[in-house]
Order: C-alpha cells, then structure tokens, then sequence
C-alpha cells in the first residue's frame, strides 16, 4: 500500500463510535501505516432532539488528549499518532470556533459542515420539504458563508458530504450541476491557503466516488489547489485505510504528484 497515512479516523471519543481508541491504532499497524491523525468530532450547538440529546458530538477533549498521550507513547516505535479533531463549522459559531481551535496544540484541524440550517441531512426527514438538488444546493452556499468567518482549519473535509444523505444519493449529482455553488468554495479555499481532504468513507455508503470525487478534485487542482489530504473518516476498524488504492489512483488521475499530512498544523507532503 503506498499510502501511509489515514488522516480522518474516530474512536469512542466520538459520539458515534464506539471503537477504543487502542483498537484503531492496533488495526492501523497491522495495516502497515506510518501515521494516522484521530479527528473526532467537535460540533457545538447540534441541535438537540429525541434522537441526540444535549450534548451530542461536544468532544471532551482533555480526555481524548488524555488517552492520545498515553497511547502514543505506548506505540511511538510503530506509528506516529496525530492530535486532531473534525471541527464542525457554523457561521454564528466563528468566536467559539475560533476560541477552541486555539486552545489545544492540535496537530491538524478539519474543517466540516455537518448540518445545513442547524439541521442534520443525516436524518433525511429534517429536511423533506426540499427536493435533492435543493438540499445540495443550499448546503455549497453556506458552506461558502461559513468559510468566509472561520478559517482556524487545515483542510475542508468531505466538501459534498449532503450528497450521502440525499433520497437518490449522487444518482443525479455531478459536478457540472452544481458548478456554479461547487466553484466558489473551491475558489475560497485556496484564496484562504487550505487543504481538500479526500475522504473514502463515502464509497461504503454506496457512492460511485470519494467525496469529493474526480471533477471536483481536477477543478481544484486546475484553480491552483495543491494541499490533499486522503481519509477514510472510518468510526470503526474495518474502515481504516479504505480504498486507499482507489483515492491514490484518482488523485494522480488528477494531475496530483503528493498527498499531505500535519503536524503541529503544518503541512508535510508525501509522494504518491
């Protein structure tokens, strides 16, 4: 495997996982990786409901760096093991946001938009009343406003994530639809200096390509992107390094010759 490096992984410090940290990082030496990055989640101001209680994906994390330090050490002769976590972005949240990235010396920052109207597309009902097309739509143009107040990440992750959430899926989405929404955020993001992650954990919902998949990654390189991340966003061990080939594969396919990874937020890059 010539990709080394899994740098969007969950352990139970996630609120949707239930897998001990100690497991990832046995599974991911088995695997043979050099490195991996745990991003759990940190979403603040998920909205409540009888499905999520109060409290729902707010990482602690003093006890999460807890558990990173002392395993870290326990394997540091096998494998190096990051500190990040998977910020999830709001617009009215960049004070907050912007507070708690500094407040840790992680070595990597995703940035994600997990909810759309401070709902959750994951749940497909909080959102009946629009079509597919409307649901992605809307998803790219605040996404586009959150990137304008908040930029204390490394890399955007899984930029069409919705799409997994959609009644058909990416059955009818491409990225000449959605050009016009999709290029913006694109655009922004390298004006900003940031990463794309390249996130595998797409394909085991049943998606014909990564998020984002080969047009969108070809734009960006095209727009001047260079900073790729490869993820495979696994909550679980069965998922570490998933499809890692096929994310390699697209990358070079789109004019890539390096894959990054962070430490101490700065980029480190790895021929492919």
């Amino acid at each position: 495997m010539s990709i080394k490096s899994d740098y969007h992984m969950h352990s139970n410090h996630s609120s949707d996982s239930d897998e001990a940290m100690e497991n990832m990082i046995l599974k991911s030496i088995d695997l043979g990786l050099d490195s991996i990055c745990f991003t759990e989640h940190h979403d603040i101001d998920y909205p409540v409901s009888d499905r999520d209680p109060e409290g729902t994906f707010i990482l602690n994390t003093d006890s999460y760096l807890y558990d990173l330090i002392r395993l870290r050490s326990k394997y540091e002769d096998k494998i190096k093991v990051m500190f990040g976590v998977e910020i999830g972005m709001q617009k009215h949240l960049r004070r907050e946001l912007a507070v708690y990235a500094k407040s840790y010396d992680f070595d990597f920052i995703i940035g994600s938009k997990h909810l759309l109207d401070q709902k959750d597309p994951y749940y497909r009902d909080n959102l009946k009343d629009m079509t597919d097309e409307e649901m992605y739509r809307e998803y790219f143009k605040e996404m586009l406003e959150d990137l304008k107040v908040f930029n204390n990440f490394d890399v955007l992750g899984h930029l069409d994530y919705v799409i997994r959430y959609g009644y058909e899926k990416d059955k009818d989405y491409s990225y000449d639809k959605y050009k016009d929404v999709i290029d913006p955020v694109l655009a922004k993001l390298i004006d900003m200096e940031k990463g794309l992650e390249v996130n595998t954990g797409g394909l085991k919902y049943g998606l014909r390509e990564t998020n984002p998949g080969k047009d969108i990654l070809k734009r960006y390189r095209e727009l001047g992107g260079e900073i790729v991340t490869i993820g495979s966003d696994a909550h679980s061990v069965e998922y570490i390094s998933y499809e890692f080939e096929k994310a390699r594969d697209l990358l070079l396919d789109c004019g890539f010759s390096y894959y990054s990874t962070f430490e101490k937020r700065v980029a480190e890059y790895h021929r492919l």
